[in-house]
């Protein structure tokens, strides 16, 4: 049973579509009741990491997810802006993020116009990942490895130990990350076809 952590914020019917399409049971969890035998999470988040961290941090599911994440190890997933509020903080706000993983999330920037020009910002559409270590969250990938993306801001860590995989837009940045049983996509898996379903499989088979 994986659980998808529902405090507001999200595309949570979309993750849960997506495991019933793969005969994987899914719960939601909206409170520490709810979750506190959770075996697997899954951390949505779409919009600005400010707005996610205010969600969460008014929720009352923070305490109850560092326990379970940090002290149990229960495995995580966090995608998209659940990926960054696994961060330390973000230059999209003041907030502070969860620190599950070492790192800042960063805005892209580039100091060359005409490479500014070639990237606009969002970051939108199809895009190649390349794993950088072995991980089973990306196995049985196609070989494209292509995911969809629509974000500002990306997740740079602090030790390049915890890089999983990296996409380049306009220079190579960490898309899926990983420290112990934390782990991280800044893609949308279930906008990604077939790679997206590998990608949630993957993840309910660790």
């Amino acid at each position: 049973m994986i659980t998808i952590v529902d405090y507001g914020l999200g595309n949570i019917k979309a993750f849960a579509n997506a495991y019933k399409r793969l005969n994987i049971d899914v719960c939601y969890g909206s409170s520490p009741e709810q979750l506190k035998c959770a075996k697997k999470l899954i951390l949505p988040g779409v919009g600005a990491f400010d707005h996610a961290m205010q969600m969460l941090n008014e929720s009352g599911l923070r305490d109850c997810l560092d326990q379970l994440v940090l002290e149990q190890k229960v495995p995580v997933i966090g995608i998209c802006v659940g990926m960054q509020m696994m961060a330390k903080s973000s230059e999209e706000g003041t907030s502070t993020g969860l620190g599950w993983i070492d790192g800042t999330v960063r805005r892209f920037s580039y100091p060359n116009e005409n490479v500014a020009l070639k990237h606009p910002l969002p970051h939108m559409g199809w895009n190649s990942i390349l794993p950088v270590k072995e991980s089973a969250l990306v196995n049985n990938l196609d070989d494209h490895k292509r995911f969809y993306f629509l974000h500002s801001y990306y997740f740079e860590c602090a030790d390049s130990a915890d890089v999983v995989a990296t996409a380049n837009y306009g220079f190579d940045y960490a898309c899926i990350v990983n420290h112990d049983n934390v782990h991280g996509i800044q893609c949308h898996p279930e906008k990604s076809h077939h790679n997206g379903v590998a990608l949630l499989r993957n993840f309910a088979e660790l």
